[in-house]
């Protein structure tokens, strides 16, 4: 680990950050219910995931013109 810096990397993450992560990766842009039933996840868990990949600024959100409640995630 990089002492300059408190970030973690991946590896570090938890495991339903890394399959969130995972996830985007092979399927580009996805909301957090594509998410919830990609992973299989609660949805209570994909929020955590989500945020903990924001904290680390590993992903990006959009907005979601389909549905202006929802966002759109995906991999910096």
């Amino acid at each position: 680990m990089n002492c300059a810096t408190s970030e973690p990397p991946l590896e570090e993450l938890p495991p339903s950050a890394k399959l969130v992560h995972k996830i985007l990766e092979y399927e580009g842009k996805c909301t957090q219910k594509e998410l919830v039933e990609e992973t299989m996840l609660a949805q209570r868990t994909v929020r955590y995931a989500l945020t903990r990949l924001e904290e680390q600024n590993l992903i990006e959100t959009h907005i979601y013109f389909q549905d202006a409640r929802q966002q759109l995630y995906s991999l910096k």
